[in-house]
């Protein structure tokens, strides 16, 4: 009997022969109903897998990210093998499992088009309906290449060909449909009960420009045809939220051919990106931070020093001057370690915590970029920290705190996740397994949930990654603090102990909107381009029934709250008040201001809030101490 350790803590014995399907069965048929693959010691395999030993298991569903990918690979094989009947003098490349859904590479002798999409998703379900059981089966390397080769598979053959001599290969087989695959898989095709075919794309073979240009297949895939619609309708909603759309349409940034992946702020972009480094700002400096703004070039022998020029180079923009190579920075660390070294520094002076908006510059492909998602120009809101060991725990803490303040301010969840010595990590062990444990005494006393992931950080230190979700349960990556022994040790920073001995200060590299042209555009998504009072680039509008009759009465209305730092416009165009409204609606200005007759004659205004139908009849100081306070208190959510 083997004994398994599941996810709870307690142990079950296996029978020799039994695989994860019988023992999830054992447990419980509803969890085997259910399964789709499970954890091995930590390893992802097929519920076909039979352990041979004592292990630890873990049974995954589709709410498990192994048991989605499990899911979404078995879709990619059903895909292919809908392709080959359709059209069986394509060949096949590769079709991974991805967020969100799958995609299979392919090279067809007649190229496909959209329309074909609705017949190969019909084969598919015809695929799934006949619940082909799933098997799979190994050869050695030889045998593998001779039975790929008899398929006509090229592709497959070039991927048996870069493996190891002594390789043995998997493939998995349903129904006549045979691949060249690793797994895992479904146990079989009838799980997949919800596909949707979503797009055509052009692929290089492995991703080189050299190659031949294949055909990619993009899906997605559920076990509940409800849980597809969800999905499918979240992907509508995104796409009217896409922030390069909303980006254009209220006229916050723009993007040019004379520099492709480097954003232009406009007026309206202006506003809300000071507003937020303002706020930025203000905590700052609260927290003890000092502002620092290092050069945007800088010489050779810094990033040599820092390790770019090695390691990194191929990413930046370099440059000659009189005779010496400078490179534009990719990061503002290295500028950091120089301010630090300008002067001598005592234990007294630490913790010394630095803060910089700086502007870096990295060369990204350009099939890469995406409006303010993935540019080539960008600010990051960086802050080094250096301190003595014993400072660690303390000074995380105040980190964690104003991560929390400033995700909350914007109306942010996020979840935690810390990071932990890699394979190929520099420094002690010792060093290490102080950091890990100040980071996590640090989570525990502020009380902040988190997941490990081993072996995870960065070769210079442990690190916690903030990942925040958005109004549409998307998850983006943008905070991370990261602890550094390497940088200080390569720039030889000091500081005088209370020994009177010279001490290497410990560095904490912190980021916590990350890079702020992305934070802007996860935030146009998040709120659909609605920002609340205190971010808006007008706040109010003011609309006057009749120029002739109201004019006065509106434009003094609006440069009185001008005169008090709020951001007011007044349309005076000759249409009608419908039409004016309408306008302000889709320019998502908060509150719009009816002036009329009564308005007028009375000292008051019609407030109409810009997701109502309504309006509301407010005194004139009423409702300027109204956006009085959201705009200085920094509320979400109009009042």
């Amino acid at each position: 009997m083997n004994n398994i350790k599941l996810k709870d803590g307690s142990v079950r014995e296996l029978e020799p022969g039994k695989n994860l399907l019988d023992l999830a069965n054992e447990i419980s048929p509803g969890l085997a109903r259910k399964a789709m693959a499970a954890l091995v010691d930590g390893e992802l395999q097929d519920l076909r897998y039979v352990p041979n030993s004592d292990v630890e298991v873990e049974i995954l569903d589709f709410d498990s990210e192994g048991g989605r990918w499990a899911f979404r690979h078995t879709s990619a094989h059903i895909l292919a093998q809908a392709i080959k009947r359709l059209y069986p003098d394509t060949k096949l490349a590769i079709g991974p499992a991805i967020e969100d859904g799958f995609y299979y590479d392919v090279d067809p002798v007649v190229p496909l088009i959209e329309a074909d999409l609705v017949k190969i998703e019909d084969e598919m379900r015809k695929i799934v309906k006949e619940n082909l059981e799933i098997t799979r089966f190994s050869l050695p390397r030889a045998e593998a290449l001779e039975k790929v080769r008899a398929m006509g598979e090229d592709y497959k053959v070039e991927l048996i060909q870069d493996l190891p001599e002594d390789a043995v290969i998997s493939f998995y087989q349903q129904g006549e449909f045979v691949d060249l695959c690793a797994g895992p898989h479904l146990m079989s095709t009838g799980s997949v009960k919800a596909i949707k075919l979503q797009s055509l794309a052009g692929a290089y073979w492995r991703g080189d420009e050299h190659n031949k240009m294949l055909t990619r297949i993009y899906g997605t895939s559920f076990p509940k045809k409800k849980d597809l619609d969800e999905h499918l309708a979240i992907i509508e909603e995104a796409k009217l939220r896409d922030h390069r759309k909303l980006g254009r349409e209220l006229k916050l940034f723009m993007f040019s051919e004379a520099g492709p992946g480097f954003p232009f702020w406009l007026n309206n972009g202006m506003i809300v990106r000071n507003s937020i480094i303002e706020y930025y700002k203000e905590l700052h400096k609260r927290d003890g931070y000092q502002e620092i703004l290092t050069p945007i070039l800088l010489n050779r022998d810094l990033w040599e020093t820092s390790g770019h020029w090695d390691h990194y180079r191929e990413n930046m923009y370099t440059t000659v001057i009189d005779e010496e190579d400078y490179a534009i920075k990719p990061m503002n660390c290295p500028g950091g370690m120089l301010v630090y070294k300008s002067e001598q520094r005592s234990y007294r002076d630490l913790p010394l915590r630095l803060s910089e908006m700086g502007l870096v510059h990295r060369h990204e492909l350009s099939g890469t970029l995406h409006g303010l998602m993935r540019v080539r120009s960008f600010t990051q809101d960086d802050a080094h920290i250096y301190m003595t060991p014993d400072q660690i725990t303390q000074e995380i803490k105040g980190v964690l705190r104003l991560v929390d303040e400033i995700y909350s301010r914007f109306n942010f969840t996020y979840e935690v996740m810390l990071s932990t010595r890699p394979e190929d990590f520099l420094g002690e062990i010792e060093d290490w397994d102080r950091a890990e444990s100040a980071l996590k005494q640090a989570l525990n006393e502020v009380g902040v949930p988190f997941q490990i992931n081993e072996g995870d950080g960065a070769f210079y230190g442990p690190k916690i990654d903030f990942y925040i979700h958005d109004s549409m349960k998307r998850t983006w990556q943008c905070g991370t603090i990261q602890l550094d022994f390497q940088l200080p040790r390569r720039f030889e920073a000091e500081y005088v102990g209370e020994d009177g001995e010279k001490h290497r200060p410990i560095m904490i590299h912190r980021a916590i909107l990350g890079s702020l042209e992305r934070f802007f555009a996860v935030l146009i998504e998040h709120c659909a381009g609605k920002f609340p009072v205190w971010l808006a680039p007008q706040q109010v509008r003011i609309l006057p029934i009749a120029e002739a009759k109201h004019g006065d009465y509106a434009q003094a209305l609006a440069d009185e709250m001008s005169a008090l730092g709020l951001r007011v416009d007044v349309d005076m165009r000759n249409e009608k008040l419908g039409y004016k409204i309408r306008q302000a609606q889709l320019d998502k200005v908060p509150y719009m201001v009816i002036i009329g007759d009564e308005e007028q004659a009375g000292q008051t205004v019609s407030v109409r809030r810009r997701d109502s139908e309504k309006n509301e009849q407010m005194s004139r100081d009423a409702f300027i101490d109204l956006i009085l306070r959201q705009h200085k208190n920094r509320n979400w959510e109009l009042e």
